[in-house]
């Protein structure tokens, strides 16, 4: 097992949020958020849930851990 939660794009960005990152665009069913300081950049898609490898990816480009997203939720 992963350790990672099945959980929705926009919880996805919720948690996100609590560490920086705001949504600058959308385009279609992609939300694009944005951290300035570092700066990261992540694209998150608005599904009802999200795939464990896509989030796994969302994870490492954000530049957090698995242990610690899990916190943020």
């Amino acid at each position: 097992m992963s350790g990672l939660p099945r959980i929705s794009g926009r919880d996805c960005a919720r948690a996100l949020g609590k560490v920086g990152f705001s949504l600058k665009r959308q385009q279609g069913s992609h939300m694009i958020l944005r951290r300035d300081n570092p700066f990261a950049q992540v694209v998150v898609p608005d599904h009802k849930e999200l795939d464990r490898g896509t989030l796994r990816a969302i994870i490492r480009r954000a530049d957090l851990g698995v242990a610690e997203f899990v916190k943020l939720l």
